[in-house]
């Protein structure tokens, strides 16, 4: 192991880690809002327990995502100094702005949401919970628009062989933004909807359930939340993978297996390996239209394969890279992605289906339970590999076509060091996961019934009844 191999060990193992908890808050900011208007509209008590509940496991994930997003930020400083020196004056605008702007209205209004339950009225309370929604949202909207200047660089000029931007609109307008950002929300709303829906099943697998009303309900809007998020996925992810055609075509070719261009109209891969050292594939079962289908929307048309794409950036860019990607990772992370955003799209259905007020079957049947339950895992092993497919579909790039990932790194940075590091990173990530996972289990434990204890409605201080 080299310099370069294990600072890149250490970035992704960060990112992966710090992007399961992302769309986990994302997500269950949103339905914790719901839950919460629900209540304002219906005056159930029921939602506004659910609220509070699910928002202390959304309160688990948020707390946890700020310790390894912190972390994450610091190695552009420590172990990516020469990217940092490049690219610093067009990267860190949207990064500023998210910490300033999206950040800080996240985390005042959740503040305020905490503390001030029966303290306000519901409708200011309700207020500051959609507005944590919201600057969670902008916050991945402004983290994604760093993104996809590495992606597809926009609105810059080099100067002294440092990128500087000279068009701030040309960075948010920037077509690569829209799609990992609607491609991003999408899939939270998916992860947060399917967390509630598994946990709500995990809690019927439990002997003794005090309120199963409560899970009955929870799990109806979770599933909806979720089915939005998996429809949202599944169609933004079609214009998406549309667009990497021509802005990403390594990428694209990689994520089909296509080493040798296709045949009009081209057949789809359904599994197969590639050998990445000859740069062929050695088998693939393959159906025949899929791709041109999936690819053009029509029953023709051929797609590039990656040694004319090889060609293509050599000649472009020169020789001393290598701009293959690593095809089989990118083949089957991308059908993990899809082949999961179908899966909680049919459990959503059925299970919708299954809970109907008429006619509520699912909880008669263990194993119904227990599939949905086992769903709560799924949706952070489809965010990892989209990650997976957009960073390493990038390869050899930081900034693609400008600034190479070997370029990127630290002169400083030695093995030792970054072993040390990774070593420290890698306990501190076990603990905080093994925490995270014994806290939301206790939570569950305690259940709803912890807030029956208090009453948090709001009295207004100037009421005469309350003054008597």
């Amino acid at each position: 192991m080299n310099v370069l191999d294990l600072s890149r060990f250490q970035f992704g193992m960060t990112t992966i880690f710090h992007f399961f908890f992302v769309p986990f808050s994302i997500g269950t900011a949103l339905v914790v809002a719901i839950m919460e208007t629900l209540y304002f509209i219906k005056k159930d008590e029921k939602y506004k327990k659910m609220a509070r509940f699910w928002g202390n496991i959304f309160l688990l994930s948020f707390a946890v995502g700020i310790v390894t997003g912190i972390i994450q930020e610091f190695q552009f400083g420590m172990n990516w100094s020469e990217y940092s020196r490049f690219v610093g004056d067009t990267f860190g605008v949207p990064l500023a702005i998210e910490a300033l702007l999206a950040f800080f209205l996240e985390s005042t209004f959740l503040g305020l949401w905490i503390f001030t339950w029966g303290k306000v009225r519901e409708g200011l309370h309700l207020t500051f919970i959609w507005l944590v929604a919201i600057g969670s949202i902008l916050s991945a909207f402004w983290i994604l628009s760093a993104n996809a200047f590495m992606q597809h660089p926009v609105g810059y000029k080099i100067v002294d062989g440092h990128a500087q931007m000279i068009s701030f609109k040309a960075l948010v307008t920037n077509p690569q933004v829209w799609y990992e950002f609607l491609h991003v929300i999408a899939g939270a709303f998916l992860t947060g909807g399917m967390i509630i829906a598994g946990l709500s099943a995990f809690q019927f697998l439990r002997k003794k359930i005090k309120d199963k009303e409560f899970y009955r309900t929870s799990m109806r809007i979770g599933f909806w939340v979720a089915l939005f998020g998996s429809l949202g996925t599944i169609a933004v992810g079609d214009f998406q993978t549309r667009y990497l055609i021509k802005d990403q075509p390594m990428k694209f070719a990689a994520m089909e297996g296509v080493y040798e261009t296709t045949k009009s109209p081209a057949p789809w891969a359904l599994v197969g390996w590639a050998n990445e050292k000859e740069h062929k594939e050695d088998f693939t079962v393959e159906i025949p239209y899929v791709l041109s289908l999936l690819s053009y929307h029509k029953l023709s048309g051929s797609v590039e394969g990656m040694n004319e794409v090889n060609k293509q950036l050599t000649e472009k860019y020169g020789d001393k890279n290598n701009y293959y990607v690593p095809t089989n990772l990118l083949f089957y992370s991308f059908r993990l992605m899809t082949g999961i955003a179908a899966l909680v799209m049919l459990i959503c259905i059925l299970g919708l289906f299954f809970i109907r007020k008429k006619k509520d079957t699912l909880f008669k049947h263990k194993w119904m339970c227990w599939i949905v339950a086992l769903c709560t895992f799924v949706p952070f092993m489809a965010n990892t590999a989209g990650w997976l497919i957009t960073e390493e579909g990038r390869y050899p790039w930081t900034v693609y076509g400008l600034f190479t990932i070997a370029e990127s790194v630290s002169p400083t940075s030695t093995v030792a060091s970054l072993l040390t590091s990774n070593i420290i990173y890698f306990i501190v990530f076990s603990c905080l996961t093994i925490v995270m996972i014994y806290l939301i289990v206790k939570e569950l434990k305690k259940g709803p019934e912890q807030f029956d204890k208090h009453d948090t409605n709001y009295h207004d201080p100037f009421d005469k009844e309350v003054l008597k």
